[in-house]
């Protein structure tokens, strides 16, 4: 019976790994797929954000845990594989305090993923200013915000419902609360 249920565990250890992966996975080609197409609006460094699509969605399915392993996991193998040490700093600060940020709109409970999805981006834009701000040691740089807020609440609000039309869609074995509807994942 003992044995059992260490490979019950093992085979939900390995699931949850491989959903992960798959996540992980889902954003960087997402992020790929954005590079592809940069925005030219004049605005440099806007992008709409789409692999934030699987963070927000995740966030409601998912043990925030995972999902944060997932952003991070994503952030980090992007920057190595496509981007530089600058990147990966300007991402870490952005996905750190936009995560934190969604994570606690949804524990208040009074946003709607849309309403979630723009927090998340403002905070994101917020976070990378003031990094370059610190880098180049210019605050002049915080002029350039307002800017990055309004594309941000744009992108967000896109995003956001883009993720709401796909959540009902969305088959993965777990419900709302993060709880497993397959018993073999919930011990």
């Amino acid at each position: 019976m003992e044995r059992k249920g260490k490979e019950n565990r093992r085979n939900t250890s390995a699931k949850k790994i491989a959903y992960a992966s798959i996540l992980t996975s889902l954003s960087m080609i997402f992020s790929y797929v954005e590079s592809l197409f940069p925005i030219s609006i004049g605005i440099p460094g806007m992008k709409i954000g789409l692999a934030n699509l699987v963070v927000l969605t995740g966030l409601y399915f998912l043990k925030p845990g995972e999902v944060f392993c997932i952003s991070m996991g994503r952030i980090l193998i992007t920057a190595f594989l496509f981007g530089n040490m600058s990147s990966l700093i300007y991402s870490l600060a952005g996905g750190i305090f936009s995560f934190l940020i969604m994570r606690l709109c949804i524990l208040m409970r009074k946003f709607t993923m849309t309403g979630v999805s723009i927090a998340g981006a403002a905070v994101h834009n917020i976070a990378q200013c003031v990094v370059a701000a610190l880098v180049v040691q210019e605050s002049k740089i915080l002029f350039y915000l307002p800017v990055l807020l309004l594309c941000g609440a744009m992108s967000g609000l896109l995003i956001g419902l883009i993720g709401k039309r796909c959540l009902p869609f969305l088959s993965v074995p777990f419900s709302q609360n993060g709880k497993s509807k397959d018993k073999s994942l919930s011990e």
